[in-house]
């Protein structure tokens, strides 16, 4: 249900208001049933908020919400302000379903937005949903990966400073960052026939202006930190180019040119996909051994509990978890 505080509820509810929804997978919401009422209310929406203790109870029906009610929040968390219950609430929710998901109980994780100072505040101390989800599956590294209508972007580095991204990105962490990107393009069924299998066309940026050009611009890290990586990924068979500039590689991508872009850092990456438009990008968490897609925007404090919150993007990551779960 993500951060009570934010637009968590209301994205989850407006989504499942969308009968399609039930056509493409069983949607179970992990929450809280105090503040789905409060949200449904709000949105004057005409659903029954049914608790249950486990799928197994669920109806999985157009009209009903089935809730595994956590009830950690016993009163109503005041919209829009950070939260250290609502960050502990949120966290839990997390907490549940990935069990679930190793348990074999659910076969993928939709996640709303969650508040990264209120999860702070709670003595979570994780940079965000990515890193607590490489941490509670026991994973030692993943990628965070945008999925959009026109571009499919897998991050090397994401959540941390640029000087600190540059420092920690080095031709082995590439490689594995475009092994992960390939293997969930394949798994979504993107890509191209060569060689009898379905190969992505995958792209990989430089990190400086003109991807160095050079040797003019930077310390030599497309040279060093980039080439070998893409070199080896060839070496495999991959359909992998580069490093090219990245605002030049960006375009060529959303054109059709490359079914996938390798972005150095958060900015590289985020920047395109949403410029294009948040209502229909997905994050999508590499690497994991679960399935977990999410929202591609954030708690929006500003207009929570106004009832203007955009449920699209909700409605594309339950439908990309669906289709990564199925194959």
């Amino acid at each position: 249900m993500g951060d009570a505080a934010g637009v968590g509820p209301e994205v989850v509810l407006k989504a499942l208001t969308h009968a399609g929804v039930y056509k493409q997978c069983r949607p179970l919401v992990i929450g809280d049933a105090r503040q789905l009422e409060r949200a449904k209310a709000l949105l004057k929406l005409n659903l029954e908020i049914f608790p249950v203790p486990d799928s197994k109870k669920a109806k999985f029906k157009p009209g009903v919400v089935d809730l595994i009610d956590l009830a950690l929040l016993l009163a109503n968390v005041p919209y829009g302000k950070i939260s250290a219950a609502a960050g502990e609430a949120a966290y839990r929710y997390i907490e549940l379903a990935v069990k679930l998901a190793l348990q074999g109980e659910i076969d993928a994780v939709c996640t709303a937005p969650i508040n990264k100072e209120a999860l702070n505040a709670a003595g979570h101390h994780f940079p965000g949903h990515t890193e607590i989800l490489a941490t509670l599956t026991g994973t030692p590294e993943v990628s965070l990966m945008l999925f959009s209508p026109k571009l499919r972007i897998i991050h090397v580095t994401a959540h941390m400073g640029l000087l600190d991204s540059i420092e920690r990105i080095d031709a082995g962490l590439v490689e594995r960052t475009i092994a992960r990107g390939r293997e969930l393009m394949i798994r979504a069924g993107t890509g191209q026939e060569r060689a009898g299998a379905l190969e992505p066309r995958i792209g990989v940026c430089g990190i400086n202006p003109h991807a160095g050009e050079g040797g003019l611009f930077g310390r030599g890290e497309e040279e060093i930190k980039i080439a070998p990586a893409v070199a080896m990924a060839r070496t495999r068979g991959w359909n992998v180019e580069g490093p090219y500039p990245a605002d030049a590689l960006l375009y060529r991508a959303a054109r059709g040119d490359f079914d996938l872009v390798v972005a150095m850092y958060h900015d590289q990456g985020h920047g395109p996909v949403k410029a294009m438009g948040l209502e229909h990008g997905v994050n999508v968490t590499a690497g994991l051994p679960i399935v977990r897609t999410s929202v591609d925007h954030g708690t929006a404090f500003d207009i929570a509990g106004t009832g203007k919150a955009d449920e699209r993007s909700m409605l594309e990551a339950i439908r990309y978890a669906a289709l990564l779960a199925a194959r």
